[in-house]
């Protein structure tokens, strides 16, 4: 049986938090922005509109809404083995929104319409000069993998061990 370490334990309660507020999120703005009707917030800093995404980021792949479905639950399922050997924060955080990020849009690929592993995505935040709509799961997959990123480019380790020494240098 799989006992969780400290780490994975944050990394799990990211992950449904993360979920839970994108769930929530899109539940509000399905039921108060209904149609195409656009709110812009802060002086046109944000607009608010409700788009049905059956693809990927920037429309890309709209005929592989089941194959999307099935990235992200490999993804989930990546991310629970992983953590078995997690120790360190800065990949507990990471993996946190990935996994939450990653539920929070099969959640929707799964429940809505037009049916299960079809369902298309809800995306409904817009910036100015910024191409995509997007929603709050995509923000947390961006930033985890920014996340996952930096803490390799420093060496972070997911076993929370020091960065191995650089060949020639003097090991203390």
């Amino acid at each position: 049986m799989f006992r969780p370490h400290r780490y994975a334990s944050v990394a799990f309660l990211i992950g449904f938090m993360v979920c839970a507020i994108d769930v929530g999120s899109k539940i509000i703005v399905v039921a108060n922005l209904p149609g195409h009707r656009r709110v812009v917030v802060l002086g046109g800093l944000l607009t608010l509109r409700v788009l049905r995404n059956p693809g990927a980021a920037f429309g890309i792949g709209t005929s592989y809404t089941a194959i999307f479905a099935f990235v992200a639950a490999a993804v989930l399922v990546v991310i629970y083995r992983v953590a078995r050997r997690l120790r360190s924060w800065p990949w507990a955080v990471a993996l946190g929104l990935l996994l939450g990020g990653a539920a929070g849009n099969l959640m929707d690929r799964i429940f809505r319409a037009p049916g299960p592993l079809r369902g298309y995505v809800i995306d409904w935040i817009k910036l100015p000069y910024f191409p995509p709509t997007f929603n709050l799961a995509d923000s947390a997959i961006v930033t985890g993998v920014a996340l996952l990123v930096l803490a390799s480019l420093r060496g972070w380790r997911l076993d929370g061990e020091p960065p191995a020494p650089e060949p020639g240098q003097a090991v203390n």
